[in-house]
């Protein structure tokens, strides 16, 4: 069996949520995030409710200018985890984005496995995304339950999903809050 792969180069053939302009917005941002730490191609530890699995991503090395446009670190890495973070859940759960999620509702996302009216995001899912540039694996866990956190107090009441890219440690964890 061949091994996953993150596609996260082109979001927008996938996601019915993503424009062709935010979906290379999220590759230029997750390549440069990716160069501060490795060559391509490399593998990520999935790991998404305790369960396991590994896959590759594949990127072209960026140049000055593309690292000149990204230059604000904390920006590349928060698009950058956009990016690598739908793809994720792309793989793993076969969801994809239908839209993205309004302030204060707890998530960045509304993820569905089929199409949705684009004024209703009944019956999708949310997803939280967060990001690390040089986070170790406690700093990664920490988030994840700090986005938790932030799902559960968002002011919608669909189910959500919390997900953290750690860029240097090569990992992405991602749970379900709990519905209470």
């Amino acid at each position: 069996m061949a091994k996953a792969k993150l596609k996260f180069l082109d979001l927008n053939a996938r996601h019915p949520g993503v424009s062709s302009g935010v979906a290379l917005s999220y590759a230029e941002a997750a390549r440069v995030s990716l160069d501060r730490h490795h060559t391509s191609p490399c593998e990520f530890a999935i790991q998404d409710n305790g369960g396991s699995n590994v896959a590759d991503a594949e990127w072209i090395e960026c140049d000055a200018a593309l690292k000149a446009a990204w230059a604000n670190k904390d920006d590349a890495t928060r698009d950058g985890a956009y990016g690598l973070a739908l793809a994720a859940v792309e793989e793993t759960r076969k969801l994809v984005a239908v839209g993205r999620a309004e302030t204060r509702t707890g998530a960045d996302y509304y993820l569905s496995e089929t199409p949705v009216a684009p004024d209703s995001f009944e019956g999708s899912v949310r997803l939280e995304v967060s990001g690390t540039s040089d986070g170790s694996n406690s700093v990664i866990n920490a988030r994840l339950a700090q986005k938790l956190e932030q799902a559960k107090k968002g002011t919608s009441n669909l189910p959500a999903i919390a997900s953290v890219v750690g860029f240097s440690a090569l990992r992405i964890v991602s749970a379900d809050l709990e519905q209470t």
